[in-house]
């Protein structure tokens, strides 16, 4: 995505480093690669971010900044994420109605997703100009990943990543008015590892007044152990060859350290041996309970009532991850579904009252099931739990059901292009066919809008009737929309 444009198109604003130049794409003015923090590189590597200095005359914000994603990772997610090289690699993108002018309008903060290790801001499915036609300012942010942003490294700050996460929210704090922004009126909101993050923040005491409101799209809180980042951290070093300390992993190339990590995190075993840990361990790389950021997990600290004064928006896709099954549909019919859950680990009791709850989904088949078992383990069965934690909190829940035609489901990062409303973006019916219905886009991204502006999405909130809308076409509003994970321990 570039902001490349004529003297007569372009525009600026001023930041609190300095004057940038963005370029007006229609009604909407984009500014791109804007840096929040100073290049983490040399003695910065391995530290907090640090806010970025102050420049002399216009800054170009007109083409994306670098990325910290590197190399040809963006082919890991669904969503067309590019890497940029350069080392100054923690920027925002903002897109607005209104730069220079003291609008007062709501901001949306978006943080994508990629499991921690992957991922872009630089995706042209990251566009915020639908949000600025409806009323709002977007700002995409990025932040460090892998080991780099969540490693654990003796001798430095740990978390970094959030670290990253929460400076970029104080630059929001202290900038989008230029932009038209109410640094009042913030909802922090993202996908995935995007998702999980927002959950994250919202469970921060820390980070409570950088946002008020949030906005959670197949999440799931990471809450790695220290005994677990300890570990893939020596781990790590005895493959590099170094102490696990802040000066062996200096002393090792970025891009080397990163090959690394990917041989490291790459699961070993027969493939139901690695979903199962996939399911039941969680994720290797991403915020850690270190006791000083994050002193617990995230449902624990929502639990005693941290973030129960910001409206939430969570929900999932109904298959996320059920097209890792696809390939083996013809051959998993021939097995009985029961069996499968037995050899992945569910057993007794609860395989049969997971069985019963999903019978629907039963009828499509093992596949079906195995694919909705996974989804429901790592994504779906954490809603009601969060749930609960939030007690009487505003709370609204949703599901993403429209089934693609690609995979005939409705699974991972396939919200994403109805979330901002750009379903004829390049890339996108690859995943969600040629004709993707505009009207479910109009209903998901409305709602979205609504919820920035009011706190609000526009159906009825949860409570003690678990009511949930259902993105599908058509949309509705029912009762216990998430029943059939119940069973699940």
């Amino acid at each position: 995505m570039s902001a490349d444009a004529s003297v007569e198109t372009q525009v600026e604003a001023s930041t609190t480093a300095g004057l940038v130049r963005g370029a007006w794409r229609k009604e909407c003015a984009v500014f791109l690669g804007i840096p929040f923090a100073e290049p983490p590189v040399g003695p910065l590597r391995f530290a907090a971010p640090v806010p970025h200095g102050p420049w002399e005359g216009v800054r170009d914000a007109l083409n994306m900044g670098a990325t910290p994603q590197r190399g040809n990772d963006g082919g890991i997610t669904l969503i067309p994420e590019p890497s940029v090289p350069g080392p100054s690699t923690l920027n925002v993108n903002v897109f607005t109605s209104s730069p220079g002018i003291a609008a007062g309008l709501p901001v949306l903060v978006y943080i994508h997703g990629g499991g921690f290790t992957s991922g872009s801001p630089a995706s042209t499915w990251y566009d915020g100009t639908a949000f600025a036609r409806d009323g709002a300012v977007t700002v995409v942010i990025s932040y460090r990943l892998g080991f780099e942003g969540f490693g654990w490294v003796e001798g430095a700050p740990h978390n970094r990543g959030v670290m990253d996460w929460m400076l970029a929210l104080e630059w929001v704090q202290q900038n989008v008015a230029a932009f038209g922004g109410d640094p009042g009126r913030v909802t922090i909101a993202g996908q995935s590892a995007g998702g999980g993050a927002v959950l994250t923040l919202l469970g921060m005491p820390s980070a409570q007044n950088l946002f008020s409101a949030v906005y959670c799209s197949s999440g799931v809180a990471a809450d790695v152990t220290v005994q677990k980042s300890r570990e893939f951290a020596a781990k790590l070093a005895e493959r590099a060859g170094v102490a696990a300390t802040r000066a062996g992993f200096e002393s090792v190339d970025e891009e080397v350290l990163l090959e690394l990590q990917k041989k490291a995190t790459t699961p070993e075993g027969p493939p139901l041996k690695a979903l199962r840990s996939l399911a039941d361990d969680g994720l290797i790389l991403g915020p850690v309970m270190d006791g000083d950021l994050i002193v617990q997990s995230t449902i624990e600290s929502i639990r005693t009532g941290v973030g129960a004064d910001k409206p939430l928006v969570i929900g999932a896709n109904d298959d996320e991850f059920s097209m890792i099954f696809a390939e083996a549909k013809n051959k998993l019919k021939w097995i009985p579904a029961g069996f499968m859950l037995g050899r992945i680990g569910l057993r007794g009791p609860k395989r049969r009252a997971y069985l019963q709850a999903n019978a629907e989904v039963k009828s499509g088949g093992t596949a079906a099931v195995m694919g909705r078992y996974l989804t429901d383990s790592i994504f779906r069965a954490f809603i009601p739990r969060l749930l609960e934690a939030r007690g009487s909190a505003s709370t609204w829940v949703y599901r993403f059901s429209w089934r693609s035609p690609v995979h005939d489901c409705a699974f991972h990062c396939l919200e994403v292009p109805f979330f901002f409303d750009l379903l004829d973006t390049e890339g996108v019916a690859a995943i969600a066919g040629d004709n993707p219905p505009q009207a479910v886009a109009n209903e998901l991204h409305a709602a979205a809008s609504r919820f920035l502006a009011d706190g609000d999405p526009g159906w009825p909130g949860y409570g003690t009737k678990g009511l949930t809308k259902v993105f599908d076409s058509p949309s509705t509003v029912m009762a216990n929309g998430y029943a059939a994970v119940v069973p699940l321990p």
